[in-house]
């Protein structure tokens, strides 16, 4: 299949998948789609077990990307971008304590639960995963993804300060489980320094200047912005920042996923107040969320293929996966419900039974698999594939449709 053939088999097939959601389904378009697309690369990965050759070409097409490269180097920047560019930011100033706890302390926390206990579970299961892969998954499975979590949030009618809390966490645990994830696959594949001093200066040198790296492009291109009034100037410049400022930002070796999220904050609060026309906002915010969608689309249909490609694996593999949901939850509510007793007059007092909701609100989705996908190869990474790729589908076609239900039955719905 052609690159073309390919293209085009990808947009037939989000076409589909909206209309379906859309009239049957009724998700919030991001989560529908989303779901049904893993649920299509589900089905495609169990279908070609019995489809002659299906398992071979999807094994050589996979063969021919880079995935690394496709996700580190196309996707990650621009759908981090997406997620923070639809964050309010005086209602997250607001809110600054709790989310910068959840988004460093809790992330630690999950990345540390969710690797001992995958490294226990998995040896009970016979698969001997070593230690430091464990802990590498759970710092890509530790971050929640912003935008199925914006797009749940709009219909769940969660108390508005609970709703900043699960939006601003959501999208700088992005940054903090990306720089965590970089951190831990340097150390596994021998090209950082195992050390706490070492490490300590690395996430520090990361996250002070990807902070600053994001605040210093975000406000050229805002200026840029500023000084045009046509909205397909105006995106491509927007499109230039989450491109051009993630290389930038890799470039002179500071954390670029946590440069492009200041970058979307300084865009979509800043910029959108005061650098752009009514007429622009609208296409701009409209652009952005119809792109998202259409890359997490293309990344389930890479991890579809890469699913089929491994189709002649044992079912170990796939129990695994299963097991380690449970895994997954239980670090979660723990790494959430600890933090929150040091901010509980931030959160626990202002609204009851926050930790459950932040528990069950922890939507995992595109930043979970595209980090997944990155993974090297080493024994038991199938394993590991395969336990994000349930942990992701388990999130939006379970967490998702049932939040709503949650928030009525504890009585602190808004509506």
């Amino acid at each position: 299949m052609s690159l073309f053939e390919l293209i085009g088999v990808l947009t037939a097939s989000i076409a589909v998948l909206g209309y379906v959601n859309h009239r049957f389904i009724r998700l919030p378009d991001t989560v529908g789609i989303t779901a049904m697309g893993l649920l299509v690369s589900l089905a495609l990965a169990l279908v070609g077990r019995m489809v002659p050759g299906a398992v071979d070409w999807a094994a050589s097409f996979a063969d021919r990307l880079d995935v690394t490269e496709v996700v580190f180097h196309g996707l990650l920047g621009v759908l981090l971008f997406a997620g923070s560019l639809h964050v309010n930011f005086s209602d997250l100033a607001r809110q600054k304590l709790p989310v910068l706890v959840l988004a460093t302390v809790g992330v630690a926390l999950s990345t540390l639960l969710v690797g001992f206990g995958a490294f226990w579970v998995l040896g009970w299961l016979g698969l001997q995963v070593p230690l430091l892969w464990c802990l590498l998954f759970g710092a890509l499975i530790s971050p929640t993804d912003p935008i199925a979590v914006l797009g749940v949030l709009k219909t769940a009618g969660a108390p508005k300060a609970l709703e900043t809390d699960i939006a601003g966490e959501s999208l700088f645990n992005d940054g903090t489980g990306v720089v965590a994830f970089l951190t831990l696959l340097g150390i596994a594949s021998g090209n950082a320094e195992a050390s706490l001093p070492a490490v300590a200066r690395l996430l520090a040198t990361e996250v002070v200047g990807g902070i600053a790296a994001g605040l210093a492009v975000g406000y050229v291109g805002f200026f840029l912005l500023k000084g045009v009034d046509s909205y397909p100037v105006e995106i491509l410049i927007t499109l230039a920042l989450a491109t051009g400022g993630y290389a930038l930002a890799e470039r002179v070796h500071v954390s670029a996923p946590i440069a492009v999220v200041v970058m979307g904050l300084v865009i979509g609060n800043h910029g959108a107040r005061s650098a752009m026309s009514a007429v622009t906002r609208e296409h701009l915010f409209a652009f952005w969320e119809l792109l998202d969608e259409v890359l997490n689309l293309v990344l389930f249909g890479l991890i579809g293929l890469k699913l089929l490609a491994l189709a002649n694996g044992g079912s170990g593999s796939w129990a695994a996966a299963l097991a380690l949901i449970p895994v997954v939850l239980a670090a979660r509510f723990a790494s959430v419900g600890l933090p929150a007793l040091a901010v509980r007059r931030w959160i626990a007092h202002r609204t009851p039974h926050a930790v459950k909701v932040l528990t069950w609100g922890g939507l995992r989705g595109g930043i979970s698999v595209a980090l997944a996908l990155s993974l090297p190869v080493f024994d038991g990474r199938d394993t590991l594939v395969m336990a994000t790729y349930a942990v992701v589908l388990f999130s939006l076609l379970v967490q998702a449709p049932t939040l709503g239900l949650l928030l009525r039955r504890l009585g602190i719905a808004r509506r």
